[in-house]
């Protein structure tokens, strides 16, 4: 699903490439199921400098524009803002459907990393805030 979508086409991320999103023990994946069929995916990463990262956001190509990533993306939020009082995501500079997804859903740029992933592509760090760490209470429900 991720390597017949964009940003992972542009970017030249191949199925190989893609599988390795998957792997690490700090990340929690979540799936969007309807029926049998595979409708979503969200990669999150909870720990480290960035606690709170939704690392990758992909919806089946036959519903996009359903409310599925939005759905996903909301997920996310509840999720981390139990840890943190921060959501970040990056975008890639040309996938404008992502970009206005995150806009809508409130999310604002607060960095550009220059030619990240690729040469030529850079990456929007976008943040989601509810507050400071300093005044943030940690959520003891699940």
């Amino acid at each position: 699903m991720m390597c017949s979508a964009e940003p992972w086409i542009t970017l030249k991320k191949d199925y190989t490439q893609c599988l390795k999103a998957f792997e690490g023990p700090e990340k929690e994946i979540y799936a969007a199921i309807e029926g049998d069929k595979l409708r979503g995916i969200i990669i999150l990463q909870l720990t480290g400098s960035f606690k709170g990262y939704i690392q990758t956001v992909v919806v089946a190509a036959d519903v996009r524009g359903q409310g599925i990533g939005t759905t996903l993306v909301q997920f996310a939020e509840n999720r981390i803002l139990k840890i943190s009082p921060n959501v970040f995501i990056c975008v890639s500079s040309f996938n404008q459907k992502a970009q206005q997804l995150y806009f809508k859903l409130g999310y604002e740029q607060v960095g550009l990393l220059k030619n990240f992933i690729a040469d030529g592509f850079d990456e929007l760090l976008l943040r989601k805030t509810t507050g400071t760490l300093n005044g943030f209470i940690h959520s003891t429900g699940s």
